[in-house]
Order: C-alpha cells, then sequence, then structure tokens
C-alpha cells in the first residue's frame, strides 16, 4: 500500500465510517476505509434502536425501506415505569423506534460504499499520524506486522471510543465511567416477553431486553453492587439473577451464544477538528446505553460531515465551512451525553430524594406538552437545529421535513447528494450548478424558496425571493456554477 493517496482516509469501519465513506464516494470524492478487523461484519452489536432523524438520513441515501423490512417498528417509549412516550405524533415518516441490530445497519451501509467504489484497507491498524500544510499522513501496520504509510488531504477518526487517531492529534477525552460491570448475553427465551423492547430498573438492577429476529435476544443488565472488572468471568446465571431482579423473571433463558462484561463510559472529545484530521461517532464522544442514541448520534456526525469533505475537495466549499462540523455537531454531542446519562441515573434512582425528583419530573412531562415534545425531539434527534446568521429566515438551521414535491418527496430527492432547491411551483428560470443542486417546486402553492443541504437542513429560506436573492444564496453555499 505504500504511496497510496486517497483524498479522504476514513479509519474504522463501523456504522459511522461505512456511512461517511460511503457519502464521500458517491460524491465522487476517492476514498479509503481502513478497518484494523478482517474483513466481515461481526454480529456482537451494542446498538439496536434506529431512531427517526436516523432513519430520515438513510432514507436519503435509499436504505431506510430496506432497513424497516428488516426489523420491526415500536410507536410507544415507556421511561421509568410510568411516563409512557407516544411517538406517532412525531412530524416524520417514521414516527417510530426501529428495532434493528447494528450489524444489519452495517451490512446495508457496507454495500453501498462498495458499489459507489469505497477502497477498503482491511486488517490494517492506524498507528500514528503527521499532518502538514497539503494533508496527512497516516502511518498504518497490517497483519503481518509491517510498517506502512498511507496519504490524504484529510483523515476522520471514526475508530471508537479507544481511538488511535485521537490519540495521534493530542486531543484528551475527558469524562468517567458512568455505569461499570454491564453485563451482555445473546440468549434464547423460553417465553416471549410481551413487548418488543423490555426495559426496567428496580433497587440495584437493571435489565434490557431486544429481539435479533434470529430467535436469540440481546440483555444487557447492570447491578449497582457489583462493580468488578470486564475480564471478571461471566455466567448465565449472574445474567439470569440481574434480569429477575429488574424484570420480575428470567424469561427462561438458556443457550447463550455470546457473553461479555463491559463498562460505560461519558466522555467527549473538546473538539472534533484538529487542522486536516477529524473525529465522528464513539471516536468524539460515547455515552451511556439510555435512551439508544450512541450510533443514531455517530450516524448523523457522519451526514453532517460528509457533504462539507467533498464540498472542501471539489473546490466549492465556502470559508469556514469545514470548522461548521465542529459548532454544529459538538453541541448535539454535549447534548447526548446529558440527557443519556440523566435517563439513567433517573432509572436508577434510590434516594428519596432522587426518587422524588423522578416522580416530579414524570408528572410534569405527562401534562406538559411542550416539555415532553422537546425531550421526544432531542432522543429521537429531529428536535436539533443548527446555529444561524441573526436574522435568517425561521427555517435556516432547521432539519426540513419530508415534504410533497411536485414531483415526489425532499428525500428522494436528496438521494443524488447534492443540495436541493425548493421553488414556488410555476417559477421560470431554473439555476443550475453542474452536479451540485437539484431544483425542484412543492406540490402545494407556498411561495417560499428553500435551499435545502445535503443532510436535511435547511441553509437558506426566503419568502417570495427575486432571481438574483437565490442566485446570490445559491453562490454562498454552493459557489458559481
Amino acid at each position: 500500500m505504500n504511496g497510496t493517496v486517497s483524498n479522504v482516509i476514513v479509519v474504522g469501519a463501523g456504522p459511522t465510517g461505512l456511512l461517511l465513506a460511503g457519502d464521500l464516494a458517491a460524491a465522487g470524492v476517492p476514498v479509503t476505509l481502513a478497518e484494523r478487523r478482517p474483513r466481515g461484519i461481526s454480529n456482537l452489536s451494542r446498538a439496536f434502536v434506529l431512531h427517526a432523524r436516523t432513519l430520515e438520513q438513510l432514507d436519503a441515501r435509499g436504505l431506510a425501506d430496506g432497513l424497516e423490512a428488516k426489523g420491526q417498528t415500536l410507536d410507544r417509549l415507556r421511561l421509568f415505569g410510568r411516563l409512557t412516550v407516544d411517538l406517532t405524533t412525531l412530524p416524520s415518516r417514521f414516527n417510530h423506534l426501529l428495532v434493528l441490530p447494528q450489524y444489519e445497519v452495517e451490512k446495508a451501509l457496507e454495500r453501498r460504499a462498495v458499489a459507489a467504489g469505497v477502497r477498503f484497507a482491511y486488517e490494517t491498524e492506524a498507528t500514528g499520524l503527521v499532518q502538514d500544510a497539503d494533508g496527512v499522513t497516516l502511518r498504518v501496520r497490517g497483519s503481518d506486522g509491517e510498517a506502512d504509510e498511507l496519504r490524504a488531504a484529510y483523515v476522520v477518526g471514526t475508530d471508537g471510543m479507544r481511538s488511535a487517531v485521537r490519540e495521534a492529534v493530542g486531543l484528551p477525552f475527558p469524562g468517567r465511567s458512568a455505569i461499570r460491570s454491564v453485563v451482555l448475553a445473546d440468549v434464547r427465551l423460553a417465553e416471549q416477553p410481551e413487548t418488543l423492547l423490555t426495559v426496567n430498573a428496580v433497587g440495584d438492577a437493571f435489565a434490557f431486553l431486544a429481539p435479533f429476529g434470529d430467535g436469540y435476544h440481546r440483555v444487557i443488565g447492570w447491578h449497582r453492587g457489583r462493580d468488578v472488572a470486564d475480564s471478571e468471568p461471566l455466567g448465565l446465571d449472574e445474567v439470569r439473577e440481574i434480569t429477575r431482579l429488574a424484570l420480575g423473571r428470567d424469561f427462561g433463558m438458556h443457550d447463550a451464544r455470546w457473553m461479555s462484561r463491559f463498562h460505560s463510559d461519558e466522555r467527549q472529545a473538546p473538539a472534533y477538528r484538529v487542522g486536516r484530521v477529524f473525529l465522528a461517532g464513539d471516536a468524539a464522544h460515547v455515552h451511556t446505553p439510555a435512551g439508544g442514541q450512541g450510533m443514531n448520534t455517530g450516524l448523523q456526525d457522519a451526514a453532517n460531515l460528509s457533504w462539507k469533505l467533498a464540498a472542501a475537495i471539489h473546490g466549492y466549499a465556502g470559508a469556514g465551512l469545514l470548522d461548521t462540523y465542529q459548532s454544529e455537531r459538538h453541541p448535539v454531542g454535549r447534548s447526548v451525553l446529558r440527557s443519556s446519562g440523566g435517563i439513567v441515573r433517573l432509572a436508577m434512582a434510590k434516594r428519596p430524594g432522587t426518587l422524588a425528583a423522578r416522580a416530579l419530573l414524570t408528572t410534569f412531562l405527562d401534562h406538559a406538552r411542550p416539555a415532553r415534545t422537546r425531550m421526544v425531539g432531542q432522543v429521537t434527534g429531529i428536535g436539533y437545529a443548527y446555529p444561524a446568521p441573526r436574522g435568517a429566515h425561521p427555517w435556516v438551521g432547521r432539519r426540513v421535513p419530508d415534504v410533497a414535491l411536485l414531483d415526489g418527496r425532499l428525500y428522494e430527492a436528496l438521494r443524488d447528494g447534492g443540495f436541493v432547491l425548493v421553488t414556488p411551483a410555476g417559477r421560470t428560470g431554473t439555476p443550475t450548478r453542474k452536479d451540485r443542486l437539484h431544483v425542484v417546486s412543492w406540490a402545494s402553492g407556498r411561495r417560499t424558496s428553500l435551499l435545502v443541504r445535503p443532510d436535511g437542513y435547511a441553509a437558506w429560506a426566503a419568502e417570495s425571493a427575486t432571481a438574483e436573492e437565490t442566485e446570490a444564496a445559491l453562490a454562498e453555499a454552493l459557489g458559481r456554477d
């Protein structure tokens, strides 16, 4: 591989890296995806949930319907044993959770990446890097132990919590271990749970059950009083006991095909960019599994970064565009840390004061619709908005829903990978930007002109915009034709 040059090297072939690399290749960017594991997707998934905003991003890549066919949907969540959250009211085509093992998501993203032309370098471990004004030299080691170098304009670390890329650029990963000695087991059940996702906490015990769809269930459990090392042997009897304490029964679990311990951290890198090196997914932030937001947040990181890197490489990115990855995604990562950690601490509440606070919060959320809507928007991802310039149209920086167009719908139009300009029906003089812009019209009589970024957020909007105003907005976002 010595001397191999790509415009971008992505390190880590989990969901975040696969989506990012696939986006770049689809945009015509030469990209290498380096992965230290051998070829083949592991089925030892920790993530099981796809939220609405992630499904919208996958829909914009033509993948959501196929994944929905493989998984099972859930339209209600139950929190703290008392609060039921109705997801059918979400303003999204995907007004539900999709319960699907992470490896199924990885398979779909890998197929897309291969078809787009991503160059895969399996059994390639990143060991260090050096960057200069023109690019980054990534030092790697192959399965034979031989050292090598790869060269690219940019490197993105999507290589997990123990990121070699993050370490190579000297970024700290401050935080703490929030939950220690979590047990995981993939088991068969003699009795089927009444609900698709089963989760509860009682006293010192917490347990979660989710189906793989192949006859096995993933069990995740934790007991506050059992703080042992991850290397401590784990037996099925311990998993059964924790499950009984938290859920009231163990569902006759048997035939464990895999068991392990791990600890759940709450950490976030202070910067997602150092020069020509970026971090995304678990390399940038990790948090507790509560709310199922981990994989979802990483996939949304990738959707935010990919089009910006493509714009920079193709030469039409405006000054500071790459810096907006930090300003847009870092606050989201921080918010997810807080919300997921808060859910765990409230679910495992034991002290009278905390229990009382949880009861008050549950009652408040049950009756205060705006607060409940905001909470659901954060967990599902559809409620996040990015900073907008002062005086901008209210849509700017916000997620654009899958609006109806004169010919189809918005997220189908986004599948080209470029910007989408939505104009009033009947408007003449269609602007062009070669392969970077898709011009469509509202299905309704709306007079708003709306420029949608490739990640589905509004870059610009105006009411009854003139041709000159529209051209100015396009020039700022996409450069001159």
